[in-house]
C-alpha cells in the first residue's frame, strides 16, 4: 500500500513538473523541486529525459548537490556530473558524510578527487581513505567512521556534557559506544539510558554487551540480513582485534535492500540495475546485446531438438500446436523454483546441508503439479483433437518437463554460485533454455514412440 502511494505521488510530481516545464513557467518548478527530499528530487530526475533533466537539475537548492547525486543511479549522476564545473562539485561533496563521499568519489574526475582531498581536514581525509581500503559491497566501505564513543569509568553526568560540548550527533544515533584505550569496543549504551537513569550512575553498569557487531569484512547482505533480524537502527563495525571502526545505520541498509530487489528484477531480463531510464540508444543496445544473443543461442538449441523430429511434425500437426504449451508450462515452473533459490542464496538460507533435501522437495512438488496441470492439458486436447494417445502423450511430456524444471532450478544456481555467476541475473536464462529442451525433447520423443508406432 505505501508503494503503491509513493509511486502515485511520482506520477503527480512528474506530470505536474513535466506541464510547468513545457509551459517554460520554471518558478513552479523550482518551489516544486526544492519541497522535495534529496531523494525525491533523484528519484524525479531519473524519470526525466535529458533535456528536462538538466534543466530541472539546474533548479535544484546547491546545498542538496551532494545528497541527491548520492540518491541516483550512476549513469544518471555521470551525466549530471558533466554538467557541473569542478567548483560546483566539490561544493556539493564537501559536507557528505563519510560514507556517502566514498559512493561518489570514485564516479568523480581526477582533477576534482585531488581538490576534495585538499579541501578535507587530515583526519576526515584519512577516514575516506580508511573506508576506500575495503572491498565494495563490504560492511566497511559502508561504514561511517563518525561515531561517538565513551569510556566506562565515567558517569551519566560526565557523558551529558560531552555530548552538549559536541553540540550535534551524527544522524540515526541511538546508542554511544564503550571502548577502552586501545578503542576496541566493550560494549554500547541507549540514549534512552543516559536520558531516565540518575546522573551520577556509572556508564559500566548501563554497558549493554550482548548485541552483535558487524566484522568489517562483512558483505552488504550480510549487513541487510543482520539489519533485518535485530531490528537495528544502527550497529558497530569492528576488525580482528575488535577495534571499533565505525557504524552503520538503517539508511544504508534500506539503500542495500532496494538496490539487491532491483538487481533481482533487472538481472533476470539481463539488464544492469545501473542503466539510466533514458540512456543514449548506442549504449543501451550494447548493455542489452549480450543477452539478447545469449537467449538466440538457447532458442537456436531448441529448434535443433525440433527439427530431430521433422517427420514426427510432419505426420503428426497437431504436435505443432501443442509444443509452445509443453515449453512455456515448463519455463514458468523453472522460474518459480529458481526465484525461491535465488532469494533463499540471497539470505543464507541455502547451502550444501540442506539442498538434498530441498532438491527432494522440489521434485515431489513437480510430480504433483505435473500430474495435475498434464492431466488437465491431457483432456483439453482429448476434447480438441479427439486422440486419447495424444493426450497421455502430453501429459507424461509435462510431468517429465516439470520435474526437469525442478532439477535445474534447484541445482543451477548452486553450481552458478560455486563458479562465483551471479544466479538471479544468468538462472533465468539456463532454466528457460533446459526446460524448452527438455520439454520439445520429451514432447515429440514420447509422440514419435507412442503415436508413430
Amino acid at each position: 500500500m505505501a508503494e503503491a502511494v509513493r509511486h502515485d505521488k511520482t506520477a503527480r510530481q512528474l506530470r505536474m513538473l513535466s506541464d510547468a516545464l513545457d509551459s517554460g513557467r520554471l518558478g513552479p518548478v523550482r518551489r516544486l523541486v526544492n519541497t522535495l527530499a534529496p531523494a525525491e528530487i533523484g528519484n524525479l530526475l531519473e524519470s526525466l529525459p535529458p533535456g528536462k533533466r538538466e534543466v530541472v537539475w539546474g533548479l535544484v537548492d546547491p546545498e542538496d548537490d551532494g545528497e541527491v547525486l548520492v540518491h541516483v543511479g550512476d549513469e544518471v549522476r555521470e551525466s549530471l556530473l558533466a554538467d557541473m564545473d569542478p567548483d560546483e562539485i566539490i561544493a556539493a561533496v564537501e559536507d557528505l558524510d563519510i560514507d556517502d563521499l566514498a559512493d561518489l568519489v570514485e564516479d568523480l574526475p581526477d582533477t576534482v578527487i585531488d581538490e576534495v582531498l585538499k579541501s578535507m581536514d587530515r583526519e576526515n581525509r584519512e577516514r575516506l581513505e580508511q573506508v576506500l581500503s575495503y572491498p565494495e559491497d563490504s560492511a566497511g566501505r559502508l561504514m561511517n567512521p563518525d561515531v561517538v564513543t565513551v569510556r566506562a569509568d565515567v558517569n551519566i553526568d560526565v557523558v551529558l556534557r560531552y555530548l552538549r560540548l559536541r553540540g550535534e550527533l551524527p544522524d540515526h544515533t541511538d546508542h554511544l559506544y564503550v571502548v577502552n584505550r586501545r578503542h576496541q569496543l566493550i560494549g554500547w549504551v541507549a540514549l534512552q539510558d543516559l536520558i531516565t537513569h540518575d546522573p551520577g550512575t556509572p556508564i559500566n553498569k548501563l554497558i549493554d554487551d550482548e548485541l552483535e557487531s558487524l566484522h568489517v569484512d562483512a558483505s552488504a547482505q550480510q549487513v541487510a540480513r543482520q539489519f533485518s533480524d535485530n531490528d537495528w537502527v544502527s550497529a558497530p563495525v569492528v576488525d580482528d582485534g575488535n577495534v571499533l571502526l565505525g557504524r552503520i545505520t538503517v539508511d544504508d541498509v534500506i539503500d542495500i535492500i532496494r538496490e539487491q530487489a532491483e538487481h533481482q528484477a533487472l538481472g533476470a531480463a539481463g539488464l544492469d540495475e545501473e542503466e539510466d531510464l533514458f540512456s543514449p540508444i548506442k549504449r543501451a543496445v550494447r548493455g542489452r546485446v549480450v543477452w539478447l544473443g545469449i537467449n538466440l543461442c538457447t532458442a537456436f538449441l531448441a529448434a535443433s531438438v525440433i527439427g530431430q523430429f521433422e517427420v514426427t511434425l510432419e505426420k503428426v500437426v497437431a504436435l505443432a500446436v501443442l509444443m509452445p504449451i509443453v515449453a512455456g508450462v515448463g519455463g514458468n515452473a523453472a522460474v518459480q523454483v529458481l526465484t525461491l533459490m535465488v532469494r533463499g542464496l540471497a539470505l543464507g538460507q541455502v547451502g550444501a546441508s540442506n539442498a538434498r533435501i530441498l532438491l527432494w522437495k522440489e521434485m515431489r512438488v513437480a510430480l504433483i503439479n505435473g500430474t495435475l496441470i498434464g492431466a488437465l492439458v491431457g483432456v483439453v486436447a482429448f476434447l480438441w483433437f479427439h486422440s486419447l494417445l495424444l493426450s497421455l502423450v502430453i501429459a507424461l511430456a509435462l510431468v517429465i518437463n516439470f520435474c526437469a524444471a525442478a532439477l535445474s532450478g534447484v541445482l543451477l544456481p548452486l553450481m552458478l554460485k560455486r563458479m562465483n555467476v551471479d544466479p538471479a541475473v544468468a538462472g533465468t536464462v539456463v532454466v528457460t533454455a533446459v526446460t524448452d529442451v527438455m520439454g520439445f525433447f520429451a514432447f515429440l520423443g514420447l509422440a514419435t514412440m507412442i503415436l508413430l508406432h
